[in-house]
């Protein structure tokens, strides 16, 4: 009985921080389903129907609260989490967290409330010289500060720890943790710089002019490393738990480390690959982020074998035989482990589709169109987001005390999710290749012939689209149910152990200065002299524009 009050007095004060964060988290979630299905049949054209919004309304509320909102209050609280339990100490520094859940809390309120009232509809990318209010960049500082006080309280509590372990290695959780963690710091300066110094002061009027380009170029320096600011605590996630879930071993313990950093070391210094088309910037610094981009592969193919090695080990040890039937002995049925395995295979399909746009002539074909929609829904909307889902169905007990609800429910929503991102997902991708363009409130286009061929696909599409909101639907029933459920004992988390375990990964894993040097460095390279060329060109500038 003491044992268990002592691991309550532990555990109990970081939960209600991570609770806090998932509860926020999952509303985002869900107010960003209703969009994305007004999204999905707006797009449609046999299926267009009265927005209660504008369309690109809809746009910016279902983009900034999927991809802004959601994922960093989830990400930040699994943070909080994941240190407490591995390192098992309470979070340092709460007052500090506390401070920055609040702030991330009210910046987000001040950003959706100008979305919803009409005065922010710049999408979720906010280029200019689309002008937003005052309050909905001030709204998305505020997110972005909050984070790092929370992120700061987390590598404080490493800090303490490291102090009474200084031989021992890092936890393989909070390895990944803290590689998020830097590459957080690192990247969302950009986004900081371009709010504070820019976007802020130019809206409120006290300068009249802003260069797009500059803007556009400090956003994509923060907005591609925000894609593995996603994926790095999906991995985490697959490397930490999955293989336990599964009911095997992690593989190797040092590849899933070496894959953290170089996530870390390589996700920034791409971003100009989504600029391939912006006059401005010279091709050779293009070039440059088109290597580093794909060089950003390689931790995702060392990720994705050991991830199948783990799982072969687990459905083996469960009597699985072949050289491929095996993959049928893993656990399906599990509430826990389907919607982990699905979203593996979704990573798998959205890193070949993910090439093509960094190709940089294969990038021309694709650019703008409604392929790069299907390749950011199966990266963040599936990998990250069908991950996260899973995740709750054992995190939320884990910090609530009370037991899953309906796991088949449970069990159904992820594959009616993997089902419907497959059908709107797989026809955005063919459509796209077809040169239908993204981002544009008239898919009929003037009932112009020639994209009549585009109508049919859109229209099933928009039918996966409805799929994903039911499996929202279903999401949501368990999680609430499972809320309204009675407390019981506390649940063991799916910590999964190591054939090779970190004793085996060379002590320059855990050299975080090392790292982090070596991530500066890369990134000054790529970006030290096309910036100082954009900032240095006398550009004229441009007014704010308000176009709806």
């Amino acid at each position: 009985m003491a044992a268990y009050e002592r691991r309550v007095d532990l555990f109990s004060a970081s939960d209600r921080l991570v609770r806090v964060h998932v509860y926020a988290a999952l509303i985002a979630l869900f107010l960003a389903a209703i969009f994305g299905v007004l999204q999905a049949v707006a797009r449609a054209p046999g299926l267009y129907s009265f927005l209660p919004f504008s369309y690109y309304q809809v746009l910016t509320a279902h983009g900034t609260l999927m991809a802004l909102i959601f994922t960093t209050f989830f990400i930040i609280g699994f943070m909080v989490f994941g240190v407490n339990r591995t390192l098992a100490r309470p979070l340092g520094y709460r007052a500090l967290a506390w401070i920055g859940y609040f702030l991330m809390l009210l910046g987000t309120l001040m950003a959706v409330f100008m979305i919803l009232w009409g005065h922010a509809t710049v999408l979720y990318t906010f280029y200019a010289p689309l002008q937003a209010h005052p309050a909905f960049y001030i709204g998305l500082t505020l997110l972005v500060a909050g984070s790092w006080l929370v992120g700061w309280a987390v590598i404080h509590t490493y800090q303490q720890w490291r102090r009474n372990h200084k031989n021992e290695r890092i936890p393989l959780v909070t390895h990944g943790i803290l590689a998020t963690l830097i590459l957080w710091f690192v990247s969302s300066v950009g986004a900081a710089a371009s709010l504070i110094f820019q976007l802020i002061p130019w809206s409120m009027g006290i300068i009249p002019r802003i260069d797009p380009l500059l803007t556009r170029t400090l956003f994509w320096y923060f907005g591609h490393a925000l894609v593995y600011f996603w994926l790095i605590p999906a991995l985490v996630i697959w490397v930490g738990f999955g293989p336990r879930i599964a009911g095997g071993k992690l593989f190797s313990d040092p590849l899933a480390r070496l894959s953290f950093l170089l996530l870390l070391v390589l996700s920034t210094p791409v971003g100009l690959h989504h600029q391939f088309e912006d006059a401005g910037i010279h091709v050779g610094w293009k070039y440059l982020q088109t290597i580093n981009t794909f060089a950003v592969s390689m931790p995702s193919i060392i990720t994705g074998f050991t991830l199948t090695a783990s799982l072969e080990i687990a459905a083996r040890a469960r009597g699985g035989k072949g050289l491929f039937r095996w993959v049928g002995s893993l656990p399906w049925g599990d509430a826990k482990f389907a919607p982990l395995a699905l979203s593996m295979i979704m990573f798998a399909f959205g890193g070949f589709s993910g090439l093509v746009n960094g190709g940089f002539n294969l990038n021309a074909l694709v650019h703008n169109t409604v392929w790069v929609v299907g390749h950011f829904h199966l990266q963040v909307g599936t990998a990250v987001a069908l991950t996260f889902m899973g995740t709750t169905y054992w995190l939320l007990p884990a910090i609530t005390h009370k037991p899953l609800w309906g796991p088949r429910v449970a069990v159904a929503q992820a594959y009616l999710w993997f089902g419907g991102m497959l059908l709107m997902s797989g026809l955005m991708h063919f459509v796209g290749l077809s040169g239908s363009p993204r981002r544009t409130a008239d898919v009929t286009y003037g009932g112009n012939p020639e994209v009549a061929g585009w109508a049919l696909p859109m229209d099933v599409a928009a039918i996966g689209g409805i799929l994903l909101f039911i499996s929202i639907l279903f999401f949501v029933s368990v999680v609430v149910m499972t809320l309204l459920s009675e407390r019981g004992e506390i649940e063991d988390i799916p910590l999964a152990s190591a054939l090779s375990g970190p004793d085996q990964a060379p002590r320059l894993f855990d050299n975080w200065a090392f790292w982090t040097g070596v991530t500066i460095v890369l990134i000054l390279i790529s970006y030290a002299v096309p910036l100082a060329q954009i900032a240095l060109s006398g550009a004229p500038g441009s007014p704010g524009f308000v176009t709806w």
